[in-house]
């Protein structure tokens, strides 16, 4: 019954984490819409990962525009008539903008963040995933999207490290820390159980910076 007052779930966390699987879950569980960002839409991805400092600002903007677009569609459609899970969250955007972007394009584009952030609808909750470095590399390597053949894992490193800066600062709202480095909700339900129940005392606890950390095993 706890679960049932959220409206609106995020779900982040760096690349290969599991984010995606985690939303259907989520989404499955409480009869909820899911929302994808679709990273493959971007038709500058894979220029990108071939030629960072040429295709980061490009790409980062069209990021920017597409995830505004589709939370507006969510502020537009009301909330209240269908809960929804979402696979990341907005304002992770600034992670990868200040990892990639230069002074001067941070700075460019950081006003146009501001503008468009100010409109949005905020998440009941969001859980951050988290792994360790070799995990993530192994997990994208598995799913072989053709793109991401070229990161590095002193990339995913710094995604990664950039991620856990964010969300150590994060104070929009209440935060799940998750360690999935030893989970998979996909194969085993009690790891989805265990999530599911630190959610669920998370919220009971009404505090609006509350972090739970849950171990490997």
């Amino acid at each position: 019954m706890v679960l049932e007052r959220l409206k609106y779930i995020a779900v982040d966390g760096p690349i290969g984490v599991g984010k995606t699987s985690l939303a259907k879950m989520l989404a499955q569980d409480l009869e909820a819409r899911v929302v994808y960002e679709n990273p493959d839409d971007n038709p500058f991805i894979e220029n990108f990962y071939e030629d960072v400092n040429r295709y980061a600002f490009q790409t980062q903007l069209f990021f920017l525009l597409s995830r505004y677009r589709q939370q507006m569609s969510l502020r537009q459609q009301d909330l209240f008539e269908q809960k929804v899970v979402c696979d990341y969250v907005f304002s992770k955007d600034l992670v990868f903008a200040r990892l990639n972007l230069t002074d001067d394009e941070f700075d460019l584009y950081y006003q146009i963040y501001n503008l468009l952030d100010q409109r949005l609808p905020k998440p009941d909750v969001v859980i951050f995933m988290q792994a360790q470095p070799d995990i993530l590399m192994k997990r994208i390597k598995k799913r072989s999207k053709d793109y991401e053949r070229q990161i590095t894992p002193e990339y995913i490193l710094q995604v990664s490290q950039a991620y856990s800066q964010f969300y150590f600062q994060y104070t929009d709202t209440p935060l799940l820390v998750l360690n999935t480095s030893g989970l998979d909700f996909v194969k085993h339900e009690k790891d989805y159980e265990l999530l599911r129940q630190e959610l669920v005392t998370l919220i009971k606890s009404g505090k609006d910076k509350h972090y739970v950390t849950i171990a490997p095993r």
